[in-house]
């Protein structure tokens, strides 16, 4: 009996689709870097020439110094802490069943989708009503509120596919549950935490709608650059600051995906033996 073969063919329109949404997307940010180069104060064609002096410029500046320490502050301890919580839930969530666990999990996933004006808008009327001033403590709360989805979503991956059969051995062999997670669980799951700090730390430090609406005096470098837009003469050295973030960013999240992405497929052949 003749056996037929199928051959799947590539959609041609999905392909096209694909490289029009790509361009539309990122060829406006690749503008950012190629003007943080141009010798002019104004973003127009043909550039008037090459120069690196807006980076030059930008280094000697205390308030960037200051408003990046800050960034980096902020988004340090805000990938701990919504990390650390990432990991908690996670492990509840794969782990064990109660109810209401998915209107949990629903609810913890609710600033994916919500405008972040919306908890900005909400979080500085609490904060008001508390009677608590605006400083890096309350952008960290709203930092807190976005990261601590994303650190979930990174987590949840590596804890669904670990083998629980090795804590029952852990146990079988006397040791606790405080030990058991700390020498059999977390090293397993290392490349997950290691992508969610990351992660969490680049959106932690890219993040202005809710720092705009949480920040008192200590701004953060998003905010600063959008202060400085208001002169045209700093417009190129904002392109550069702009240039470096994007840069760092990339990189961050590239070695994120690729550090998550590392621990599962390794997982995976290891099954497959």
């Amino acid at each position: 009996m003749k056996q037929s073969t199928y051959i799947k063919r590539p959609n041609r329109a999905l392909q096209i689709y694909a490289i029009v949404f790509l361009i539309v997307l990122y060829l406006p940010v690749l503008f950012i870097p190629l003007f943080s180069f141009n010798d002019s104060i104004y973003v127009r064609f043909p550039m008037q020439g090459f120069t690196v002096e807006w980076y030059k410029a930008m280094w000697t500046r205390d308030s960037v110094w200051a408003a990046l320490g800050n960034s980096v502050t902020v988004g340090f301890w805000v990938a701990i802490i919504s990390t650390a919580l990432g990991v908690v839930a996670a492990r509840a969530i794969t782990r064990y069943r109660m109810p209401g666990q998915n209107a949990l999990i629903t609810f913890a996933m609710l600033p994916l989708v919500v405008p972040g004006v919306i908890f900005g808008v909400a979080l500085l009327v609490l904060v008001s009503r508390l009677g608590i001033p605006l400083s890096l403590y309350t952008v960290s709360l709203g930092h807190l509120i976005i990261c601590l989805p994303f650190a979930i979503a990174t987590l949840l991956p590596r804890f669904e596919g670990f083998d629980r059969s090795m804590d029952e051995a852990s146990a079988d062999l006397g040791e606790n549950g405080w030990w058991t997670f700390w020498r059999v669980t977390f090293p397993m799951v290392a490349p997950g935490v290691v992508a969610s700090l990351l992660l969490t730390f680049t959106i932690s430090f890219d993040e202005f709608i809710m720092t705009f609406f949480l920040s008192g005096t200590d701004t953060t470098l998003p905010i600063y650059i959008w202060t400085q837009l208001r002169f045209p003469r700093e417009f190129p050295t904002v392109l550069a600051m702009s240039t470096l973030i994007l840069a760092l960013s990339f990189v961050m999240v590239f070695i994120a995906l690729w550090i998550g992405r590392l621990g599962i497929v390794t997982d995976n052949a290891e099954d497959t033996k």
